[in-house]
This record gives structure tokens, C-alpha cells and sequence, in this order.
């Protein structure tokens, strides 16, 4: 991107900010020991009194950068904490404190293991919390079975490529011999997620706990999930219905910076994309480079339930800055990850962290949006129920 366009679209993010300011409450630093490496800089040395005013200067001047940068830090994840705090009212990250004090350490160890020997995995449990949180609110609807008489959620053609099912029940399976008929499969879900962003480097945040498991799973409810070709109007209404705004969407969509996908969830771009049928009909808003590398790998567009392409390509095994990189460079591998360039908050958000300048910024954020999309819609108290198997209803 040329520097110049990029400055034009500052000013409209920063003005959105400060009219939104919210995000990400419980945005924590990773939970382990560690120093911050404090960028260094050569002062000029001299033993002129012109030369020490100079150095004195720059060390105002030095100083002063580094508390603006500090006071900004401060600002944005106080309005993190506040605003997260608000989205999850109905629960409490010390829910299980008397009942279950060591979920979350069950939990971690059982995600460490699996993680260990399957890092693709990470994906897919972000991607099923977001699934499960779009329908219904996040009651872990998504885990039940389809029985005779009704087809599930995660048999509906959005959920086919879902994986990870048998890795839940695992880990629920430890959380009851440790706590039995405690924690809901729907706590579990969101516990997971969150170790898979931190497990792949991301952030770390307080997860609010108390859902309540559903009773009801029905495929035809899956219509509510944002779809990889969702335009911008489309995507913001979806979230919108679960009071998600469009800060939410393109923070969100970041979550794409770990895992892999299907070539018939994007081969529509490659081919026939207005149904002209021709080899020149694709999405002209892929980039061309790009494009032949996809198409190299998804040779048609007849479905492809077998071939994985990286979301993120290069680094889809950590959660970082990648996804924003490409998208900003028109290489975002779904209709709905270019969609958020044709917006100007959206686009402005994207092309501030393509840079990669500002990763404390981006993980309060994710970290916000996570714990409000986390709380959309919950069961809690008396409702629904406590699964002793994420599979079936008791």
C-alpha cells in the first residue's frame, strides 16, 4: 500500500475510535515470566555544552514519546476492561472458583497435550466457539448430535468442515472426573478457544464463566453464520443481530490468522464468479498473483472436501498480524475478508495493523471482542442444563 492512502485513512479510524472507544476488557500479557525488550536508541555524545543541550533535548524528547506511547497503552486498556466487563454482566471469571477451582488448569493441560501434538488444531476451536456463539448464543449447541427425528447444527452444511468434536468430549470427560455435573460444555468451548489463541501466541484474556448448556440444536438455525462470501451490508447485519458492531467484524475476522480451509469455501472467486463461465471470470477484487497460486491448488470448482489452503499463508500456525498484511494487499482468502476494504472504518482498521506496529492495540481488542461475542445470547441460573457429555442432553 502507498503510504499516502494509507495516512488518508487514519484520521476516519482514529475519529471512529474515539466515538467507540470499547474493546477488549480483559486483554492480559501472557501468563508466563518474561522482560520487555525497550527499543534502544544512540544519543550523540559530545563534550560541548551545545552538544550535551542536544543530547538533554532528545532525552526530553525521548522521554515524552515513551509517556504519550505508555498513557495511550493505559487509555486503551482501561476502555478494554470497562467495556468487556459490560458485555459480560450475566457471567463471572470467578464462577467456578468454589465449585471447580481448577477448570481452567484441566483444561490447559488437556489443550498443552493435544496442541503439543496437533497445532492445526487451534483453528478449528476458535472456529467452533464463533459457530456455536452465532446460533442460539453460545450454549454449546453446536456440540449435540442429530437424532431421528432432528438434523443438528453441526450437520448443516456451514459445520461439515468442523473438526475437533472428539478432542471436546475429551477434554469435558477430564473436566467431569475433576468436577463432576460442575462446569457446561458451553464454558469448556470458551475456555478452549481462548487457550487455542494463546497456545498459537496470541493473546490471553480472563474468560467470564457461568453459561448454561442448550437443549435445542437445529441446522436450519445455521443461516445466521456469517458466510466466507458474505458482502460487507450482509456481514455487519449478521453481527449486528447479535449486537456486534462493525468493530467487531473486522477484529474478529483476524481469528483467520490461524488455521486452514476447503477450496469450495473461496473457489467461487477463481471461477465463474458471475456465471459468465469463462476462464477471465473471477473476482477482480483478488489479487492476480494470488489468484494463481489458489487456483494451482483448487484446480476447479467442483467441491473439494479433501484439499486445505492456509488462511494465513506462511504463519497460519501463529496468531499474529499476518491476516491484516494480506488482506491490506487483496490477498485475503475469503469474499468476506476483501469485503472489509469496502468500507472506510473497516478499511482504515485493516491498513493501521497490515503494518504490524501495534500488537498491544489489536490483542486488547481481540481479547474485547471475544469476551463480547462470548457472552451473545447465554444461559444462565436455572436455564437450560449441565451436560455430562457435549454430544447428547441428559
Amino acid at each position: 500500500m502507498q503510504a499516502g492512502r494509507l495516512e488518508s485513512r487514519e484520521p476516519a479510524y482514529h475519529m471512529a475510535r474515539r466515538r467507540r472507544a470499547r474493546p477488549g476488557a480483559v486483554y492480559k500479557s501472557r501468563p508466563v515470566s518474561w522482560t520487555p525488550v525497550q527499543q534502544q536508541r544512540t544519543l550523540p555524545s559530545s563534550s560541548s555544552s551545545s552538544s550535551s543541550s542536544a543530547v538533554q533535548c532528545s532525552l526530553c524528547s525521548l522521554q515524552s514519546e515513551m509517556a504519550s506511547r505508555a498513557a495511550l497503552v493505559a487509555l486503551l486498556l482501561s476502555a478494554a476492561f470497562a467495556a468487556a466487563a459490560a458485555a459480560a454482566a450475566q457471567l463471572d471469571v470467578k464462577f467456578y472458583s468454589q465449585s471447580c477451582p481448577s477448570v481452567e488448569a484441566v483444561v490447559r493441560k488437556e489443550m498443552v497435550r493435544a496442541l503439543s501434538a496437533v497445532p492445526s488444531l487451534a483453528g478449528p476451536l476458535l472456529r467452533m466457539h464463533f459457530h456455536d456463539c452465532f446460533v442460539r448464543g453460545c450454549d454449546g449447541s453446536v456440540l449435540l448430535d442429530s437424532t431421528a427425528n432432528n438434523t443438528a447444527e453441526k450437520d448443516a452444511k456451514p459445520n461439515l468442515t468442523l473438526r475437533g468434536f472428539g478432542f471436546i468430549e475429551t477434554v469435558k470427560a477430564a473436566v467431569e472426573k475433576a468436577c463432576p455435573d460442575t462446569v457446561s460444555c458451553a464454558d469448556v468451548l470458551a475456555l478452549m478457544a481462548r487457550d487455542a489463541v494463546w497456545l498459537s501466541k496470541g493473546p490471553f484474556w480472563a474468560v467470564p464463566l457461568g453459561r448454561r448448556d442448550g437443549r435445542v440444536s437445529i441446522s436450519n438455525e445455521t443461516d445466521q453464520l456469517p458466510p466466507p462470501t458474505g458482502n460487507f451490508t450482509e456481514l455487519t447485519q449478521l453481527f449486528a443481530a447479535k449486537n456486534l458492531d462493525a468493530k467487531d467484524l473486522v477484529v474478529l475476522s483476524a481469528g483467520h490468522t490461524i488455521g486452514t480451509s476447503h477450496c469450495f469455501s473461496f473457489s467461487d472467486r477463481l471461477y465463474n464468479f458471475t456465471g459468465l463461465d469463462s476462464a477471465r471470470d473471477v473476482d477482480p477484487t483478488l489479487d492476480r498473483s494470488y489468484m494463481a497460486r489458489l487456483r494451482g491448488k483448487c484446480p476447479s470448482l467442483l467441491a473439494d472436501n479433501t484439499t486445505l489452503v492456509e488462511m494465513d499463508p506462511g504463519s497460519f500456525r501463529t496468531f499474529d498480524l499476518g491476516y491484516y498484511a494480506n488482506v491490506a494487499k487483496r490477498r485475503g482468502l475469503f469474499h468476506s475478508d476483501g469485503a472489509l476494504l469496502t468500507d472506510p472504518f473497516t478499511r482504515a482498521y485493516v491498513l493501521r495493523h497490515a503494518a504490524g506496529g501495534y500488537k498491544e492495540e489489536f490483542f486488547a481488542d481481540f481479547a474485547a471482542s471475544m469476551v463480547k461475542m462470548g457472552s451473545v445470547d447465554v444461559l444462565t441460573g436455572t436455564q437450560g442444563e449441565i451436560r455430562k457429555k457435549c454430544s447428547v442432553v441428559n
